[in-house]
């Protein structure tokens, strides 16, 4: 393993509105968005003035003779669309997939209520914008079925994803993590430094073992567990009383391998944040969660007397401050600067779906459950503005005032925290229901849509200000309109979530609204993997930091996880269809040889198990109800199937 040494580190807003607006005059009676764009109206009458641009919505009508048909937006514009004599037509299909042709199906496609993105040219015409499409796009098969509810396509992307990983890390040899870089290209090239960060590989290594658990590929399997050994073993500082994580290696540092404690990253510079020692225990909890394997489990705990000896506010304000001091281990050193004596949402809320939860999956401890009750308890009473903004607060001070000054961020909001706490908080309130939990993320949900929704192409927003200015009617962007991947993640799962436990048609619509968009524009089918960014329109958006597939803001986590619980929530929840999954418990794996298989915190009595097999033979002790698994106690590591059904 490498020797270490230690060091504390010092070193286009797109228009608004589309549609049949005529003049300033007319635009008067428009609704605001519309208002919006009515210069460019008056432009386009009197310049000729013509833009490009994505719609998504529903077919309201179709005109085969004249070639053009109409159709409804989310946020209630209608407008009619002529295709384009060169226009083409795709089925959205996955990573891996070939290019699907629709445009010789237009006739059973363009059917009422069937959803469609057009792309194309806006061009004046008798005061009006026409839409001339070029590419149309389909996220529903032949038969109006949503192509990501087939019963294979979440199984199949994950298998795309980590097959990606795989051959960007490691190529064709065999998976030696001492390769292993944290800096990626968009094709999947190492960037040519030697810089492993430890939250990166760690949920990298997530990716690797939740590929297993869908697909059952030792492969898969294989890398998830040197992962977790190599995390171990070259990421550790255990001196005295103290336990963390190394922020990263540089592995052809000056003077051999160089290990930095505090975190290089701008934000955290110099700074041991709270949200990495959270997200190095991705990976490892996931790979307990098919092992058992005890050597994980002591250092998880470790790190959970870590987050409660240094980073919890022990005083009666309670919650997790954001960052310490790497020599210290303070949380009010005046080196932290900007992170002094700070709480965020990262330090608060991630440790739920980074790792807790899923750690209370492997184990059903209840003092993991008490962690998250607390954690949500925290959220639901010092998160919400209280009518000031529809948006959550998400940065603080020790005292839990507001911090509305922080570098970046000042008062914005980024939609994808609002979204993520909707969907955490309806996980939360199927293992302890309470009114605070579901009416916070049902509120959020109700709410999103309006303020963090591109109602008119599809995909979620990145960061907005979180109050109206003077006379403004609509969020500001604060840097940009573009849509990120992860962001895209929350709003999908929260709506899964949410339409699955309420029932709401609603939240269903948009769930599948969010899955078609980011299986329409964020799959990368030329070199594999997700893109960062899109433009609004859903162009990839492949400039800087943005163009890579690796980097100390993207792994192999998001896409995964994505792809792991959209399969949980359709299938178990939604669409009510069985669900293997796979695991590989150690000879002295899991307390009391107990293996809990529950997929996810799902509402109780709503799932079961069907059947079980052990080393490829079927198996009878379990617990349906309880979805348990009672191992053999006379066993080596062995391989365990189990299909979940709705009950």
């Amino acid at each position: 393993m490498f020797k270490k040494k230690i060091l504390a580190c010092v070193v286009t807003a797109s228009l608004s509105t589309l549609v049949s607006i005529s003049s300033p005059v007319a635009a008067a009676n428009e609704p605001q968005a519309a208002k919006a764009a009515a210069p460019s109206a008056f432009m386009a009458e009197r310049t000729g003035f013509t833009f490009s641009d994505l719609v998504a919505g529903y077919v309201t009508g179709y005109d085969r003779a004249h070639k053009t048909f109409a159709m409804k937006t989310r946020n209630g514009h209608e407008l009619s669309v002529k295709i384009g004599d060169n226009a083409y037509a795709e089925f959205v299909r996955n990573l891996g997939e070939e290019f699907k042709n629709a445009t010789d199906k237009l006739d059973v496609m363009l059917t009422q209520g069937r959803y469609v993105y057009a792309y194309g040219v806006f061009y004046p015409h008798d005061g009006q914008y026409a839409l001339e499409a070029t590419h149309l796009v389909f996220p529903t098969s032949q038969d109006n079925q949503y192509v990501f509810e087939q019963s294979d396509w979440w199984s199949r992307q994950i298998s795309e994803l980590a097959d990606f990983y795989l051959q960007a890390e490691f190529g064709d040899g065999p998976i030696d993590y001492t390769l292993y870089r944290t800096n990626l290209s968009l094709e999947g090239d190492k960037l040519g430094d030697g810089i492993q960060e430890a939250a990166t590989l760690s949920r990298l290594i997530y990716g690797f073992a939740t590929a297993y658990m869908m697909t059952g590929e030792d492969r898969y399997w294989e890398a998830a567990s040197k992962g977790s050994a190599y995390l171990r073993a070259n990421f550790q500082v255990n001196e005295g009383e103290q336990f963390y994580w190394l922020h990263a290696l540089d592995v052809n540092g000056k003077n051999g391998v160089e290990a930095f404690a505090g975190s290089r990253f701008s934000d955290d510079y110099n700074a041991i944040p709270c949200y990495e020692q959270i997200y190095d225990l991705a990976g490892l909890v996931q790979t307990y969660r098919i092992t058992g394997d005890s050597a994980i489990l002591q250092d998880v705990e470790k790190t959970l007397s870590l987050f409660e000896n240094r980073y919890r506010d022990k005083s009666a304000q309670g919650g997790y401050f954001s960052h310490i001091d790497p020599v210290t281990f303070s949380p009010h050193a005046e080196s932290l600067g900007d992170n002094r004596s700070k709480k965020n949402w990262n330090s608060v809320g991630d440790h739920a779906p980074a790792y807790l939860i899923n750690l209370w999956l492997a184990t059903g401890k209840v003092e993991y459950a008490d962690f998250l009750e607390d954690t949500f308890d925290t959220i639901a009473a010092r998160f919400p503005s209280n009518g000031e903004s529809p948006f959550v607060n998400e940065r603080f001070f020790a005292d839990w005032s507001v911090d509305a000054g922080y570098k970046w961020q000042q008062d914005r909001a980024v939609i994808g925290h609002d979204l993520k706490i909707a969907w955490n908080l309806m996980r939360m309130n199927n293992l302890r229901p309470k009114a605070s939990y579901s009416e916070l993320a049902q509120t959020l949900g109700d709410a999103m849509p309006k303020y963090g929704a591109d109602l008119q192409r599809g995909g979620w927003y990145d960061v907005v200000e979180r109050k109206l200015g003077d006379g403004q009617s609509q969020h500001r962007f604060a840097f940009h309109d573009r849509k990120a991947w992860w962001q895209q993640e929350q709003g999908i799962l929260a709506y899964q979530i949410l339409a699955g436990v309420t029932g709401n048609p609603d939240y269903l619509q948009l769930a599948r609204e969010s899955s078609a968009f980011y299986n329409a524009w964020f799959l990368d089918r030329t070199d594999g993997g997700v893109y960062f960014n899109v433009l609004a329109g859903g162009q990839p958006y492949v400039e800087g930091m943005e163009r890579s597939k690796g980097s100390h803001s993207m792994a192999g986590y998001h896409a995964f996880e994505l792809a792991y619980l959209s399969a949980v929530y359709n299938k178990l929840l939604i669409l009510k269809q069985p669900m293997d999954l796979y695991f590989k418990p150690q000879a002295n794996g899991f307390t009391g040889n107990l293996l809990r298989v529950e997929p996810d915190i799902l509402p109780k009595g709503s799932v079961k198990i069907d059947k079980v097999w052990v080393n490829g033979e079927l198996y009878q002790d379990f617990d349906p109800a309880n979805l348990t698994v009672t191992l053999p106690r006379e066993r080596q590591e062995m391989n365990v199937k189990v299909r979940l059904t709705p009950a």
